[in-house]
């Protein structure tokens, strides 16, 4: 692997074929189109954009929950898009995900012994029902929880505490990389900090790396290392989180970042407010061009006509013909 990268995707594709009737017009959603990054060993990768922009399609695709239709995806310098069998068991041990819901997520009629212990038995990780026990035990205490919460059910927990358990399920199989996919949107803001801090605990001691999608650009910042911005299925810029959050170089991130609230009435008073007017493209057949141009005020002509490419500018990729040489 070069310089540890442990995941690398390159120009990516999603498709879905949303066609209603057996004579209708050919219906294509482009949900991820091109995309391109890379992660490092032990580092969180932060993914934010608009909802419906293809965070989550993005990350489910990674873990092979759905297939794309182009592009390649290298784990551990391993191309993972054909594997099958004992190679893709494997791989599903290694990368884990952390979903969005904590309440649909977990199966109600499971406890949460059974839940945390249940990946143990399809990977075959311990031999005997008292070793899978102790090690449940351990995990619910890494993840904030009392050993007495293994016989319950997940509807006696509040919707911080489901969250902590299916952390402790992805944990439990000892992987290298984890998806988490909005993991905090559904909770209460109180619980948020409190799941973020669990998160970056976990990565310290296990050195886990994080592709972790929000929409909350703050709460990404402070997790992440480096910052990728989606727009409808692009991605339109890459960097260090501090870079992208203090000096954006591309229009939409620019704009993303200032709708930002702030608690102090007089600084959001001073505030520049970007208003995007313009109608967003549909992401069935998109039309030709930079996907951001019907709604950019420095775009040209060509914007509408040419598919812009991602340019080095410093330590970023900016996919922006404002930035060509």
């Amino acid at each position: 692997m070069e310089d540890n990268v442990i995941l690398k995707v390159s120009n990516l594709k999603t498709y879905f074929d949303v066609t209603k009737g057996l004579f209708s017009p050919k219906q294509i959603v482009k949900a991820v189109d091109g995309v391109s990054f890379e992660v490092k060993e032990g580092e969180t990768f932060g993914l934010v954009g608009e909802s419906g922009c293809g965070k989550s399609t993005l990350g489910r695709t990674i873990v092979k929950l759905y297939e794309p239709v182009d592009g390649t995806i290298e784990f551990e310098g391993k191309d993972i898009r054909n594997i099958k069998g004992a190679e893709l068991k494997e791989f599903r041990k290694k990368v884990q995900m952390i979903f969005q819901d904590p309440y649909a997520s977990l199966n109600p009629r499971m406890t949460v012994g059974e839940i945390i212990m249940e990946p143990m038995i399809i990977h075959n990780i311990y031999q005997t029902a008292e070793e899978r026990e102790a090690r449940t035990v351990e995990l619910l205490n890494i993840v904030g929880l009392k050993p007495d919460h293994i016989r319950r059910y997940p509807s006696e927990f509040s919707g911080g505490q489901r969250q902590r358990i299916g952390i402790a399920r992805a944990l439990a199989v000892d992987p290298k990389f984890i998806v988490c996919d909005e993991p905090i949107s559904a909770l209460d803001v109180s619980i948020q900090a409190q799941v973020i801090n669990l998160l970056e605990k976990i990565q310290k001691e296990l050195n886990i790396s994080y592709l972790f999608i929000a929409h909350d650009l703050s709460m990404v910042r402070h997790i992440s290392d480096r910052i990728g911005v989606m727009y409808l299925g692009h991605m339109m810029e890459t960097g260090p989180a501090n870079d992208v959050f203090y000096r954006p170089l591309h229009p939409y991130t620019i704009a993303l970042l200032s709708a930002i609230p702030i608690s102090d009435p007089d600084i959001a008073k001073r505030k520049n407010r970007i208003i995007l007017e313009g109608e967003i493209p549909s992401p069935i057949n998109p039309p030709k061009g930079c996907p951001f141009a019907s709604r950019c005020s420095k775009a040209t002509e060509r914007c509408s006509k040419e598919d812009p490419q991602p340019i080095q500018v410093g330590n970023r990729l900016v996919t922006c013909f404002l930035y060509e040489k």
